[in-house]
């Protein structure tokens, strides 16, 4: 009696690129059960054969050599089925897609490539990514519990903090300081030559406005009356405002300094704020950082640590993979055209800093803030449980 056992393939999740939007659902869970189960019964089906291979040795004959043989072979496949089920990863306490909002601008540049990681079956997770143009159109979202997550404006952030009493906490600063002053012409060479001058900006109530005041202030301009500020939604709605005038001044963040650039050859790059920032203050200027509902993350930990992980790849990658981060950023709708994306990153800033490091320069930074202006960040300094830490 001859007795054939089949080699056994793994099944191995097929690499497929996701085009369009961001977006997640629970496909990962479904094929990763289906891997868990397909294995296991592949496990049990080699088991009851090589039962029968042993039963088969122990009556002896002609046959004996040939079932020993087939009898290793199912106890060599069987480990390495069981060697496979190990490299499984221990479920998430979260079945569903991590939420997660981010605008149009450097916060989400350095999220893109947890889209890659997802479809490459490195992401711990599947991921659902929501792109906004402003930063009121996600705050109800997450305070409605909505989103799970979002990348927004760190002073704003604290803001929150206070509104939900402490329903936010912060897990990650993501960007540093990317804003800029640029001018068509050759007027502007400190913040001295400001005075007197109409400015546009975008982030009213965030972090363009209030380190533009901030820094307005320190060199003896008074915000409110030396200078006039026009706010608009989005930096599209500058740039366009800009092309109209002869001699308008802004304040952009990169990439749209970039993207304003390469439209308009007669822009000029006159004031580093990051630089002025650090003439006046000893802290890190801080653009935002990625925060989580409460109520998840204490339900979720081992998400909030997982996506922390991905994150940490994803930036890596924004800021050493410069033509494939560009690519992903058109492709998403974060930045225009993939040329811009390039040529902007290495100036976005873009970070993960977690941790200890969070708290020390989110904390500074915002004390600055607070000292200035404390409607800045919401009335009052957020508290030590503004800042998540892993259990």
């Amino acid at each position: 009696m001859i007795l054939e056992i089949c080699s056994v393939k793994i099944w191995k999740r097929p690499s497929v690129r996701r085009p369009g939007r961001f977006c997640g659902g629970r496909k990962r869970t479904v094929l990763g059960k289906m891997r868990k189960n397909y294995i296991m019964k592949k496990i049990v089906s080699l088991l009851l054969a090589l039962t029968m291979a042993l039963g088969l040795a122990a009556c002896g004959g002609a046959a004996s050599s040939s079932v020993a043989s087939s009898a290793a072979a199912s106890s060599e496949a069987v480990s390495e089925a069981a060697s496979s089920e190990e490299t499984v990863s221990e479920p998430l306490s979260a079945t569903e897609a991590l939420r997660i909002a981010g605008l149009k601008g450097p916060t989400t540049m350095g999220l893109v490539n947890l889209l890659s990681m997802e479809s490459d079956g490195t992401a711990s997770m599947d991921y659902d990514l929501q792109l906004y143009g402003a930063a009121d159109e996600i705050v109800p979202l997450l305070m409605k519990g909505e989103l799970d997550m979002a990348a927004i404006p760190a002073n704003l952030a604290a803001t929150l903090y206070q509104k939900t009493s402490g329903g936010i906490e912060a897990v990650a600063v993501n960007t540093l300081g990317v804003l800029y002053v640029v001018e068509k012409g050759d007027t502007v060479q400190s913040m001295a030559d400001l005075k007197g001058r109409t400015i546009l900006s975008t982030g009213k109530g965030t972090t363009p406005e209030y380190v533009l005041r901030y820094l307005l202030t320190q060199n003896g301009i008074d915000p409110d009356k030396d200078v006039t500020i026009e706010y608009y939604s989005e930096a599209t709605e500058v740039t366009a405002q800009m092309a109209n005038a002869e001699d308008a001044i802004a304040v952009l963040p990169q990439p749209y300094v970039t993207a304003a650039g390469l439209q308009d050859d007669t822009l000029r790059v006159a004031l580093d704020l990051t630089e002025e920032w650090n003439k006046v203050c000893d802290t890190q200027l801080i653009t935002g950082v990625t925060v989580v509902r409460k109520e998840y993350a204490e339900e979720h930990p081992d998400v909030v640590a997982a996506f922390l992980a991905d994150y940490a790849k994803s930036v890596d990658a924004a800021n050493t993979d410069l033509d494939g981060t560009a690519a992903l950023c058109e492709e998403q709708g974060v930045v225009a055209k993939a040329a811009i994306a390039k040529k902007a990153l290495p100036n976005c800033n873009i970070v993960c800093l977690t941790g200890d490091d969070l708290k020390t320069n989110a904390s500074a930074y915002l004390q600055v803030l607070f000292d200035a202006d404390p409607k800045a960040v919401g009335g009052a300094m957020p508290g030590d449980d503004f800042y998540w830490t892993a259990e």
